[in-house]
């Protein structure tokens, strides 16, 4: 069974009905449901992901003052919910992540993760947040939340970065593409330099799925499940998720080579598709001024940024 529904399951067999008998007066404003940083978040566990933090467990996500009125005690009640469900449990929960499960205040939740104690606003608050910690809070699933407040803030950041934004980081993917696969590994190659050609091959190939992401408005997961899914996205995640396992299984300096022009071309296309950039140039460098020029905030078009 997987986590994610392993939770569902749990909360409605023990969950819910322990809200409803003691806080009915709370149940109406409590959100419940599954998100954070953990693979069953993602539908990724599997028999390896067991061995801890993974089992019977869900958040419980209140309001400031709901958390103070009531947090206490509601976290009472779910440490006396049972250790088992379904045949799995107890939950062995890792040292540093014991945040992951129970009783949350709903900003503090998102704050964690994005450093914001309310919904993004402006360019400039968005232009601080990562693909990987607005997917840790917005991955998984919310069971049951009547009064929307944890939802609206959720749906909030699944509407994806403002185009200026999105414009910025797909520019600078553009320019660290060019660089890591389009010029250095193949001199890299040439030299005989091991560690800079890998180097250089598994950077592009971490920022070409992160381009990706960017050309399907998702947030691009954790680097242990990038390649995974990658190949769940619409727009080109099958054909990237499979050259770029042909890419790092052969030895093949030109069949390298090779892969990598074809997988810039692939971009290159999409990115005219999208509108994104008009230039006709298969070396990727040059499309990162073409798609910076489309930004319409001034400030945030005139400096040119590359983002790790």
């Amino acid at each position: 069974m997987k986590g994610l529904q392993l939770s569902k399951d749990y909360f409605l067999a023990h969950g819910l009905p322990m809200i409803q008998e003691r806080f009915s007066d709370l149940a109406d404003r409590i959100a419940v449901g599954l998100v954070g940083p953990g693979s069953e978040c993602y539908g990724f566990d599997d028999a390896l992901s067991r061995d801890h933090d993974w089992g019977p467990g869900f958040c419980l996500w209140l309001s400031q003052k709901d958390f103070t009125d009531y947090g206490p005690e509601l976290d009472a009640a779910y440490r006396e919910l049972p250790q088992t469900f379904a045949g799995f449990g107890p939950r062995q929960t890792s040292p540093g992540e014991e945040g992951r499960m129970g009783v949350l205040n709903i900003a503090g939740f998102y704050a964690r993760y994005t450093g914001l104690d309310h919904p993004p606003e402006g360019l400039r608050e968005w232009l601080g947040l990562s693909d990987q910690a607005l997917g840790v809070c917005t991955n998984g699933a919310v069971f049951h939340d009547p009064d929307d407040h944890f939802s609206a803030w959720r749906r909030h950041l699944l509407d994806y970065y403002p185009e200026d934004i999105r414009r910025k980081k797909i520019a600078s993917r553009c320019m660290t593409l060019a660089q890591t696969g389009q010029y250095n590994l193949l001199r890299s190659l040439q030299r005989n330099e091991p560690f800079a050609s890998r180097y250089a091959e598994l950077q592009f190939c971490h920022d070409l799925m992160s381009m990706a992401f960017l050309l399907n408005r998702r947030y691009a997961p954790f680097y242990k499940w990038l390649h995974r899914a990658t190949a769940q996205l619409p727009v080109l995640g099958s054909i990237l998720h499979k050259q770029i396992n042909r890419l790092l299984n052969t030895d093949d300096g030109d069949q390298k080579v090779a892969i990598i022009e074809e997988l810039c071309g692939l971009v290159v296309e999409e990115m005219q598709s999208q509108g994104l950039s008009d230039s006709k140039s298969s070396f990727l460098l040059d499309h990162g001024p073409r798609v910076q020029a489309g930004i319409l905030d001034p400030d945030l078009r005139k400096h040119f940024t590359v983002f790790n």
